[in-house]
């Protein structure tokens, strides 16, 4: 018991290192568009970690990941598969919203994606979701699963394994819950998707 509870201790002052590392990071050309920065949030332990690209307009006035519309179609998909949002980590890339919710560019992921490697490797999930094209092609690069990087369309609830630091973890490119927000016929096609992840808890 006191070793797990040493282990939460940990973590939660790694993660909160992170957090105010990035609430005092100025340099990045997003600082001027900040309102709070999103650094993730959930389950310490979690066996799943559900990674998205980077916050949109509700997220930076809010400070919490995926709490607009994505952040709804994201909570029916975790319902689907009876999985509580509170079980799973969630966090983006990019903890600062570009401006007008464009695509992060390269310079800001290489910029922001060593705060997200110290959360993967602190957390140590099982099973990584990719929550569109963005982070599926930084997270499946950064390790070594470059030459089956594919378009989205076809990657999308396949099931890929890397070897981290801590141990082999499975990757799930998914689609962004975003694409159900504007094309309700797509909303099957992630439920579907989020089955995959449901078969490899």
């Amino acid at each position: 018991m006191m070793v797990l509870m040493d282990e939460e201790k940990a973590r939660f002052e790694a993660l909160k290192k992170i957090r105010d590392e990035v609430v005092n990071f100025k340099d990045s050309p997003l600082t001027p568009f900040r309102i709070k920065p999103i650094i993730g949030e959930g389950n310490h332990f979690a066996s799943i970690m559900l990674i998205g690209e980077a916050p949109g307009k509700n997220e930076s006035e809010t400070g919490h990941p995926f709490c607009g519309a994505s952040g709804r179609i994201l909570d029916e998909l975790l319902a689907s598969i009876s999985l509580p949002r509170e079980e799973v980590y969630i966090t983006n890339i990019l903890k600062d919203r570009p401006p007008n919710n464009r695509d992060p560019l390269p310079s800001e992921i290489e910029m922001y994606a060593p705060w997200l490697d110290r959360q993967i490797e602190i957390i140590k999930p099982k099973i990584l979701g990719l929550l569109g094209r963005f982070s599926m092609g930084y997270i499946m690069e950064r390790y070594e699963l470059k030459n089956l990087i594919e378009p989205i369309s076809r990657a999308h609830g396949r099931v890929y394994e890397a070897d981290f630091k801590f141990g082999m973890v499975k990757i799930v490119p998914l689609y962004h819950p975003a694409v159900a927000v504007y094309n309700a016929n797509m909303k099957e096609e992630l439920i579907k998707d989020f089955k995959v992840l449901k078969e490899l808890i």
